[in-house]
């Protein structure tokens, strides 16, 4: 396996300086364009969302933590090449590849700053909005920075989202009963548990949902 970006700096909002092994480079940050139009008032902890492309994912699968952080623009750990995680990542790539414009709606990275640029999870939606309107959210946040509140500042962002989008009405979160800590997260949000749902992957999960719209007046 290629070694790991160890240290990563933010020199300016389209550039990073990282440093590895006694080496180091500057790398373009890809971003969204609503991560350059929103201050993040709402939440004690500051994040972005940095674009996974399908390269960056593909650099994932091969174990190559070096090109996708060069690739996405941000350090990766092992965390994003576990087995769940390139689980993720090939089902990406498939849907990518299916409909390319399915892209904007996919994973993204979570960083946090504001002096460095620090990768603490991935997030993104299923896809785009169904027929109803209806979009479902998927995050995840790294072992070590679990319980820090980077949770609520990921569902947040991941709302307020949805809420801009014209064609989104509901946004949907499907939780394992067992899962405390997603459960405390988006309690206070306003979602309402509507059913319930068995994977052959994750097994029985709780599908809560919330309007889209009425989402904004969760964020303080």
């Amino acid at each position: 396996m290629n070694a790991v970006v160890r240290r990563i700096r933010l020199i300016k909002h389209s550039e990073i300086r990282w440093t590895s092994g006694g080496h180091s480079g500057n790398i373009r940050a890809v971003t969204d364009e609503a991560d350059r139009q929103t201050s993040f008032p709402t939440s004690p902890k500051r994040v972005r969302f940095v674009e996974l492309s399908s390269a960056a994912m593909s650099a994932l699968l091969d174990g190559d933590l070096l090109t996708a952080s060069n690739t996405a623009g941000v350090a990766l750990t092992e965390y994003f090449v576990t087995d769940r995680a390139r689980w993720l990542w090939r089902l990406r790539i498939d849907q990518m590849a299916a409909d390319p414009g399915h892209a904007p709606w996919m994973v993204r990275q979570v960083a946090t700053g504001p002096d460095g640029v620090v990768v603490v999870g991935h997030a993104g939606f299923h896809g785009p909005p169904d027929e109803a309107g209806m979009v479902e959210i998927g995050y995840a946040v790294a072992p070590e920075f679990r319980r820090q509140g980077y949770g609520r500042a990921i569902l947040i962002e991941l709302l307020r989202r949805a809420a801009a989008e014209p064609a989104v009405k509901t946004v949907r979160a499907t939780i394992s009963p067992d899962n405390v800590a997603s459960l405390a997260t988006i309690a206070g949000f306003g979602f309402v548990k509507v059913g319930e749902h068995w994977d052959e992957e994750d097994g029985l999960g709780l599908i809560f949902e919330v309007p889209a719209k009425r989402s904004s007046a969760y964020s303080s």
